[in-house]
């Protein structure tokens, strides 16, 4: 039986030959297709300007740049998420402040964030875990209450809806990745939708070398900039891929059911939230009962894979990666977070699955618990 990872992207036959088209045009870096690229993104975030780069992690850190945010100020973020998402905090020298997440959502826990606040803090960076969004109106509330920027870690949460919004419709500074484990992908690369148009000449600047070029071919640089730049094969990738945004959202909402469905109670997994309007379940992820395990969560992947499933881990609570242990975070310090970071694993979830896939991933989940649990 062939191997079930976690994720696959799915690319059809057309985008490759855009991409080919594009290698044979001889115009492979930043270009025509970019511009189409972030066109047809603009588009799907009701006409904002948006602006593309080679990573989500690069869109973060310029969106913390365009917003101001360096050295001496904190950044109120999650310590659950991938660790790019306080490690770009760090990069502009500012600090990052997590606040434990919900046991429900696995989002940032909203009602802890204001005793959080400090005359340092600048900004909020949430992360939509999963897919699933933050409840924008209480977050967008907090941040006008004491005068915050918002800078929305988006980077799961494309083709994601709130209130019937797209996410990067609306709001402050908003930040997607298109990695290649994302619903849709440039293989690597990311996009920022900034909150006004007037900074794209900056945003551009920064994600080339501070590089501007003028008409008479003369060049200046008046601010520091670094080579985060998407190539045109890789936006001809992401607009192949824009084309089947829906269809993969749905078809992911779709697997997530079938999860539901056929897990069973008797395992006494953590089921995620069953949000089918507005999730667009980047992942399908359970909690592992550890307390009854006879086994780790490592040789529970083992045992998985032996069976021919792969399984993530998405992710580990960032305070306790040594990095972070070394500016002074213990555990303990935000417990339900780091709960969860313990317990999680990520099933398969694509959107190439087909429904006796889920199947066989619940079977095989069934026969190691029940093999594993005292």
């Amino acid at each position: 039986m062939d191997f079930l990872p976690f994720t696959r992207p799915s690319i059809d036959e057309d985008t490759i030959a855009r991409v080919a088209e594009v290698l044979r045009s001889g115009w492979l870096t930043t270009g025509p297709q970019c511009a189409a690229f972030e066109t047809r993104l603009s588009e799907l975030c009701g006409g904002r300007t948006v602006r593309v780069f080679n990573s989500g992690t690069a869109a973060l850190e310029i969106a913390l740049r365009l917003a101001g945010i360096g050295p001496g100020d904190e950044v109120i973020t999650t310590p659950l998420s991938w660790v790019a998402t306080a490690n770009v905090i760090l990069t502009v020298g500012a600090r990052p402040v997590f606040v434990d997440v919900e046991a429900t959502t696995r989002n940032i826990d909203l009602t802890r964030i204001e005793a959080a606040i400090t005359p340092r803090t600048k900004a909020l960076l949430p992360v939509d875990l999963a897919g699933l969004p933050v409840d924008r109106e209480r977050l967008y509330a907090i941040a006008d209450a004491h005068g915050l920027r918002v800078i929305e870690d988006a980077a799961q949460s494309f083709g994601a809806t709130w209130r019937g919004k797209p996410i990067g419709s609306c709001g402050d500074f908003v930040a997607f990745s298109f990695h290649a484990n994302k619903n849709i992908t440039t293989g690597e690369g990311g996009a920022l939708v900034l909150p006004d148009a007037g900074l794209a000449p900056l945003a551009e600047k920064l994600r080339l070398q501070g590089v501007t070029r003028h008409a008479d071919g003369e060049m200046s640089v008046d601010v520091l900039g670094g080579k985060a730049n998407l190539t045109d094969i890789a936006a001809a990738i992401g607009l192949g891929q824009l084309k089947h945004l829906h269809a993969f959202t749905t078809r992911r909402r779709a697997l997530a059911r079938r999860y539901f469905e056929r897990l069973d109670p008797a395992l006494e997994l953590g089921l995620p939230l069953a949000e089918f309007e507005q999730s667009n379940w980047h992942m399908f992820q359970v909690l592992l009962p550890l307390a009854r395990m006879r086994i780790s969560r490592g040789e529970f992947i083992a045992r998985m894979k032996a069976r021919g499933i792969g399984v993530g881990v998405h992710y580990p609570a960032i305070h306790l990666f040594r990095l972070y242990r070394e500016l002074g975070w213990r555990e303990g310090d935000f417990p339900v977070a780091e709960a969860i970071g313990r317990a999680i694993v990520t099933l398969p979830l694509f959107p190439a699955m087909a429904d006796t896939d889920v199947d066989r991933v619940c079977a095989a989940l069934a026969e190691v618990l029940t093999e594993a649990v005292t």
